[in-house]
């Protein structure tokens, strides 16, 4: 006889374990109950192997589950990188010079989005450099204030948020502005 057709028969300790299990499940489709027939009368539970501690409620579920990850950032490829830094042309770019933090924000997540959602692979977002001499010392800040979007739109790309759009990014080359300017490779978009 072959595996299919026989049926084993399941001991006491399975039994009780199988009708617990089945208790516990909700179906996908309740069967519909006939209109003359009793409810069914409830099977004492078998007793736990361990009682939940006092003020305890059984859930379902208690495993959470976990939010997808965050991929990780990565660098341009060194072919890539050396074909850039000798002045081939990146897809796209964006000045942000002159745009106040809040405004360069809004503009560089506009900007990546087109970007994704026009097959771009590696675009150059412009920073600057900061302003230089008397100018930091007339606001009135000290020399570290200087370059705000410089250093701030490398937050701003390493948020989670962004990781779906922005695969990596790093300074850019001399001929496209060196520190005060950034490479980004954008991310394909899932189909």
């Amino acid at each position: 006889m072959s595996r299919r057709g026989r049926r084993r028969t399941l001991d006491e300790k399975e039994r009780a374990l199988w009708d617990q299990v089945t208790r516990s499940v909700t179906p996908l489709r309740p069967q519909p109950v006939p209109a003359d027939a009793s409810p069914p009368e409830p099977e004492p539970a078998p007793p736990l192997a361990e009682p939940p501690a006092r003020g305890t409620a059984l859930r379902r579920s208690s495993v959470p589950v976990p939010a997808p990850a965050v991929p990780p950032l990565a660098a341009l490829e060194p072919k890539a990188r050396r074909r850039l830094a000798r002045g081939a042309a990146v897809d796209a770019r964006l000045d942000l010079h002159g745009l106040s933090q809040a405004a360069a924000h809004r503009r560089l997540r506009q900007f990546l989005q087109e970007a994704q959602a026009g097959g771009l692979s590696v675009v150059l977002v412009i920073t600057g450099k900061g302003e230089r001499g008397t100018a930091v010392a007339d606001l009135g800040l000290h020399e570290g204030a200087r370059g705000v979007l410089r250093r701030a739109v490398p937050l701003w790309l390493a948020e989670p948020d962004l990781r779906a759009i922005v695969v990596g990014f790093e300074e850019a080359g001399r001929r496209h502005g060196g520190e005060g300017a950034l490479y980004v490779r954008i991310r394909r978009r899932q189909a």
